[in-house]
């Protein structure tokens, strides 16, 4: 039996699904429920621009799956140091995660959907989000998270992307009104603005070449307040808090 997606948009769901990401940073599979919950059509026009590129019309014709590079870990690892593909490789074992992880988090949200180039698409941008921390400089840090997430409404005008970067601004200026958290995530959608379209890169292509290159290539700005406000709190940290709990959980509720 077939299913049809539907772009109706579902403003109860979404705000249940931010009630539960506020209270559990790590329930990633939130973070997919909302954005499903407010995508209507802007997937399907993302869609459209990137069937219109090189990259898209190679993925779409051999049905190229960017899963199955990232989770080809040996090959990652032996990519030079300071490659995309091997600083990837670094960030997600010394962060724990995987590409299984993120499969597994959307799995619910994905299960119903055809087989088809949106679908593939649609897979292609989940697998890149610990690509785009790499590229970015934005850590997993709540704050790096919401500039993250910032930045990528910035270059899908998906709202979901929208509502994650607001609500989470709000709960960490909050708990840290003496740090500039709204102007480094507003720096995060203003630098996803103002960069080349990364949705359509040849992330395949991309890994062996420098990190450096890339930010070059796609006009990504280092994250200059967010990188301020992790220097004032580690110097907090380190000089005069004993048991301060690092960057991290700082930056949280």
């Amino acid at each position: 039996m077939s299913h049809s997606p539907t772009y109706r948009l579902h403003p109860i769901v979404a705000l249940r699904a931010v009630r539960n990401l506020m209270s559990n940073g790590e329930d990633t599979h939130q973070v997919f429920l909302l954005i499903d919950a407010l995508r209507g059509k802007t997937t399907l026009r993302q869609f459209d621009r990137f069937r219109q590129t090189e990259t898209g019309r190679a993925v779409l014709r051999e049905r190229l799956r960017l899963f199955d590079r990232l989770n080809d870990r040996a090959s990652l690892a032996a990519l030079p140091a300071g490659s995309l593909g091997r600083a990837y490789y670094d960030f997600t074992a010394s962060e724990s995660l995987s590409a299984e992880g993120l499969v597994e988090a959307s799995q619910v949200s994905m299960a119903a959907l055809p087989a088809d180039g949106v679908t593939l698409f649609r897979e292609r941008s989940r697998e890149m989000h610990d690509l785009l921390h790499v590229v970015t400089g934005y850590g997993r840090d709540p704050l790096g998270e919401a500039c993250l997430v910032a930045f990528s409404y910035a270059q899908t005008r998906l709202k979901g992307f929208a509502m994650i970067a607001a609500f989470a601004a709000r709960r960490i200026a909050k708990s840290r009104p003496e740090l500039p958290v709204r102007r480094a995530v507003f720096e995060g959608y203003r630098h996803g603005r103002s960069a080349n379209w990364l949705w359509g890169a040849d992330w395949e292509g991309l890994l062996a070449q420098s990190v450096e290159a890339i930010r070059a290539q796609f006009a990504v700005k280092p994250p200059t307040c967010y990188q301020t406000i992790l220097a004032a709190v580690r110097r907090v940290e380190d000089g005069t808090s004993a048991g301060y709990g690092g960057p991290s959980a700082q930056l949280s509720s």
